[in-house]
């Protein structure tokens, strides 16, 4: 048995699936999960010393790679200095100035430590904020594992979801309406049936949780001039896109083709931990005033801020925001998808990609997927196979056909050259 196969034999004895985070058990894919010993630039080492190119970096946050020296010097000094406090620090201030000198929509910010925490605050302002108690997601988008976001679309039009896990009461997603994608129609109609009810929309700006797809231009005009009509809070999600697919985060980049665009609330996490677990949510000085301990909105959290946390984040930005740095990843990003997409004519596969900043997707599809039920008609079976074809070679994608990959900044050339000659061979596997 490898070593791989006995550590997970003996977590599933403690751990339920063997994993803490359903993701990383590999039961989209088959096979065995690799568990991780070290990581240093773009590459994991596991447990029988096999060296990956690692695509995933720890699903988002290490966009400088693992173990970059200015991180490491600065949570090595500030665990130095103490692990939590409780109390308030000057780095909590640092790191929220820091934010919001990157993001214009975004006047103050709450920390917290994950992103599942910071959506489920941000609806809970909302609905605060506007004295209403409905909400709209889309099919397709993750914000989390709290109890009112659990929820997929029903078939025809807007349909208000049902749970899809056990233990979420139908009566608690009761108000949560779930909208395509990507579809005019639906969004029109739910604004006409329920706009004067809804708190807020929440929306992945680009849905990394369906691997890669991005809301249109036109979609996310319509939907910020909706919410603006009806008084609803526009909400969103860069957990992911935050800092990953543009210094300003997605919002940024919708920005630039639809004038005077901004978000009502932004919800962060990932890069802005650097590798620690650190979220956070922010909007107006207006809307925040509601939040405790100004207002009747309550939110709290013992390790929110948390002094090492933020240290590794706060160097983690100063990096990012050096010139020339997301120029240089989003090339090399561009490569790497440029380059699988070439490797997929050559041997005659059906394939496409697409990409942004530091973060990417492809898809075994004739064309780019606009929705979810798009997303589904992509080819498991291959995927599958061409995973394993590539975790033979040494390349470690996400072992699940509807996650996001990831570049850093320590991803060379030389990198991004081995990983497409390993997909011209995965891809006849």
């Amino acid at each position: 048995m490898s070593t791989n196969a006995s550590l997970f034999e003996r977590a599933q004895r403690v751990i339920p699936g063997g994993v803490n985070s359903p993701v990383r058990a590999f039961r989209a894919v088959g096979g065995t999960p690799r568990f991780i010993t070290r990581a240093e630039g773009a590459y994991m080492w596991d447990a029988e010393g096999t060296r990956y190119i690692d695509y995933i970096g720890s699903w988002g946050p290490m966009i400088l790679g693992h173990g970059h020296p200015a991180v490491l010097e600065a949570v090595r000094q500030a665990a130095g200095e103490g692990l939590s406090f409780g109390a308030p620090t000057e780095r909590e201030i640092e790191l929220a100035e820091a934010i919001i000198a990157l993001v214009p929509s975004v006047e103050q910010v709450r920390l917290v430590s994950s992103g599942t925490e910071a959506g489920m605050s941000a609806i809970r302002l909302a609905r605060g904020a506007t004295g209403r108690s409905r909400i709209a997601k889309f099919e397709g988008c993750y914000h989390g594992h709290a109890d009112a976001l659990l929820v997929k679309a029903g078939s025809g039009l807007a349909t208000f979801g049902h749970p899809t896990s056990a233990g979420v009461p139908p009566e608690v997603v009761q108000h949560t309406l779930v909208l395509e994608y990507n579809s005019l129609e639906q969004l029109e109609a739910a604004f006409r049936q329920h706009g004067s009810e809804l708190a807020c929309v929440m929306i992945e700006p680009i849905a990394g949780n369906m691997n890669f797809v991005r809301a249109s231009v036109p979609f996310m005009q319509r939907l910020r001039e909706l919410c603006t009509q009806h008084g609803a809070l526009l909400v969103f999600d860069e957990v992911m896109t935050g800092f990953r697919v543009a210094l300003g985060g997605a919002q940024s980049l919708y920005a630039r083709a639809i004038p005077g665009f901004r978000p009502d609330i932004s919800v962060f996490g990932k890069v802005i931990g650097g590798g620690m677990p650190l979220a956070a949510f922010g909007t107006t000085r207006d809307i925040m005033k509601q939040l405790a301990p100004l207002g009747p909105v309550y939110q709290a959290g013992t390790l929110s801020g948390n002094p090492v946390a933020t240290a590794c984040g706060l160097a983690t930005l100063r990096e990012i925001a050096r010139p020339g740095f997301f120029d240089n990843l989003s090339a090399r990003t561009r490569r790497l998808v440029d380059g699988l997409a070439g490797a997929a004519r050559e041997t005659g596969v059906t394939f496409v990609g697409d990409c942004e900043g530091g973060m990417f997707g492809f898809f075994f599809l004739p064309q780019l997927p606009q929705h979810y039920t798009a997303v589904m008609a992509s080819d498991k079976e291959r995927f599958n196979r061409f995973f394993h074809a590539m975790l033979d070679r040494g390349v470690y994608l996400a072992p699940a056909l509807y996650e996001a990959g990831f570049v850093s900044a320590a991803h060379t050339d030389v990198d991004v050259s081995a990983t497409v000659q390993a997909a011209r061979e995965a891809f006849t596997a």
